[in-house]
């Protein structure tokens, strides 16, 4: 399989492993309470890692709309890298090889570590989609290819983006593309579902002799003879006499006997004459009830840029305070196929908020699915959640869609760099991390009153974190005295042990000392 390199990606290929696990700090909640739909104000690599405990593996659907990379765009991750805190990084990360990368180099590692993060987060039944233009297709693909796997490529989504010609340039370009992919291709039929029938597709469905089953299209008896078998060519009589033989270089597409089986059972239609032609007739009500999703996306369909932007001027009273923002029908587009009524969504380059908008939207006409935005700019608040707020208590004369988010800040960081826990870190979010690094679930809900230890039970082990920042804890008889729950074996983090070897091997007990047996996310 082709591979793709680029300077710097050394130095960033395992870099998600080594970004610190930060905690997030609830700010405030908006509408509805705990509707479970969270954005998030800081930079996303550090949030997808402070996501890992509660939704790795989770997520149904993640949606991206990274910076295209044209050369001209003021992002964030930009040529000279003027924001600090992306030299910040590069410095760090990169090393001083980062002063000569080309604008592509860059975009690769600051890419790279994101994609690894998110392919963790995804569920095994969920879909990415990647919004990107020429600039950056070829190497997304090979990245993508890299890190979710070739194999797991469904399809690249052509977006008609504008209906006008752009004279000024050498070639008008009309279309962005939207990258694909699944994360377990053996079940693709599963996570890519079918559009819902538009009148248009329903209008194609007749019933000029009155079939009792209702409604039917039909579709060609004759198909290329290249695979075919010496029973699918013969001669065809239609019931008006006319004898038929299929085109050279064609073949009947079923067998002489099906065929007429199929005739006896009013499933071949010769035209109302009986002299036609044979078709196979479709039923409306025995096929499956959708459309197969096309790789061509129209405008009239899925709206363009202009369509976004009249869309968030209305918003925000006709001030035009996003100036690349993606329509809603376009993510609805994208919803429609790759998720369902209660799936999580995940956008990490939020933007102005328009996955939150398209999901708060299907939503209201039926659902509970969530969404989960990340944005690392300073609009986050002004721009992003503003507009969800608007979205759902209504804007102008549009009916808000009601629900609700949470707002989140990324808080420090659970461990420093010399191994030692965090002391300012709330213990409740030491004991989520522990949980979830020793057994990869949810955090259990535990009456704290009768066990402030126990973190929880899996399978036949019980996990207990003895911790408290103001002594140094014990493993002793004392302890195990206050332990009422029975299990075959227990994982007990604690500062240190006074049990001998013997004790710990006749009860079953895992001694991990806090802080240095806390695995690292």
């Amino acid at each position: 399989m082709p591979t793709l390199n680029w300077i710097g990606k050394d130095k960033v290929i395992n870099h998600h492993q080594d970004v610190s696990f930060r905690v997030l700090e609830r700010r405030y909640e908006f509408g509805t309470p705990d509707s479970g739909n969270m954005i998030i104000h800081g930079d996303n690599l550090d949030a997808l890692k402070a996501l890992l405990p509660q939704y790795e593996g989770r997520v149904k659907l993640v949606y991206i709309d990274p910076p295209y990379n044209t050369g001209e765009e003021n992002w964030i991750y930009n040529d000279n890298l003027n924001d600090p805190r992306i030299r910040k990084w590069f410095g760090e990360v990169v090393g001083k090889e980062g002063e000569d990368l080309s604008r592509h180099d860059k975009w690769l590692c600051m890419m790279y570590p994101r994609l690894r993060l998110l392919q963790r987060l995804l569920a095994d039944d969920g879909a990415v989609f990647i919004s990107i233009d020429d600039n950056e297709l070829a190497n997304l693909r090979l990245l993508c290819d890299e890190i979710l796997g070739a194999r797991n490529f469904a399809a690249v989504f052509i977006w008609e983006k504008r209906v006008t010609r752009e004279n000024r340039k050498l070639i008008s370009n009309r279309h962005d593309y939207i990258v694909c992919y699944v994360k377990n291709f053996d079940r693709r039929t599963e996570i890519i579902k079918l559009l819902e029938m538009n009148d248009e597709a329903i209008e194609r469905y007749k019933n000029p002799d009155n079939d009792p089953r209702g409604v039917w299209t039909s579709v060609p008896c004759i198909a290329q003879a290249g695979h075919a078998t010496p029973n699918q060519f013969y001669t065809l009589t239609t019931p008006a006499g006319r004898e038929l033989n299929p085109p050279s270089g064609s073949c009947w597409r079923l067998t002489k006997e099906r065929m007429n089986e199929a005739i006896s059972h009013n499933r071949i239609w010769f035209g109302s004459d009986g002299k036609g032609v044979p078709r196979i007739k479709k039923f409306l009500n025995e096929g499956k009830q959708g459309l197969t999703p096309e790789s061509l996306w129209k405008a009239d369909d899925v709206g363009t840029n202009d369509t976004a932007k009249r869309e968030i001027v209305g918003i925000f009273d006709g001030e035009a305070v996003f100036t690349t923002p993606k329509p809603t029908t376009l993510i609805r587009r994208i919803l429609q196929i790759a998720t369902d009524r209660d799936s999580i969504i995940l956008d990490s380059f939020a933007g102005s908020g328009t996955t939150a908008h398209a999901v708060l939207n299907m939503n209201k006409e039926g659902g509970k699915r969530q969404f989960i935005l990340v944005e690392m700019m300073d609009y986050a608040e002004s721009i992003t959640a503003e507009r969800v707020r608007r979205v759902i208590d209504g804007y102008s004369s549009v009916e808000g869609t009601g629900g609700g988010f949470a707002y989140y800040e990324l808080g420090e960081a659970l461990m420093y760099a010399n191994g030692n826990l965090n002391e300012n870190v709330d213990t409740a979010k030491i004991r989520e991390y522990v949980w979830y690094m020793e057994t990869k679930q949810p955090v259990q809900s535990i009456n704290l009153t009768e066990n402030p230890y126990l973190l929880g039970e899996v399978g036949n082990a019980a996990y207990y974190f003895y911790y408290d920042k103001d002594m140094v804890t014990t493993l002793d008889t004392d302890f195990l005295a206050k332990i009422n729950i029975k299990a075959e074996r227990y994982i007990i983090y604690v500062d240190q042990c006074a049990l001998p070897e013997e004790m710990l091997k006749r009860y079953n007990i895992t001694f991990k000392k806090i802080p240095r047996d806390i695995t690292r996310l």
